[in-house]
């Protein structure tokens, strides 16, 4: 059995660091563009904000946008 080395652990934490922080960047986008909060976490790995922002810049309720995106 192969041990994970030091370096190994420290790298993975780092990558998991990012994706932590992508999410919660995604999330605030969302919630900038009118999401509750709750519904924001939810989708922000799921959805594509970018076509979720241009449905909502295109006059498109949020709640609405994000059926469309989902």
């Amino acid at each position: 059995m192969e041990e994970t080395t030091t370096a190994e652990l420290v790298c993975h934490d780092r990558r998991r660091d990012e994706e932590i922080r992508v999410q919660a960047w995604r999330a605030e986008q969302l919630r900038r563009l009118g999401l509750p909060e709750t519904i924001a976490e939810i989708f922000a790995e799921i959805v594509d904000w970018h076509d979720f922002a241009a449905l909502v810049a295109r006059g498109c309720a949020p709640m609405l946008a994000l059926e469309i995106v989902y």
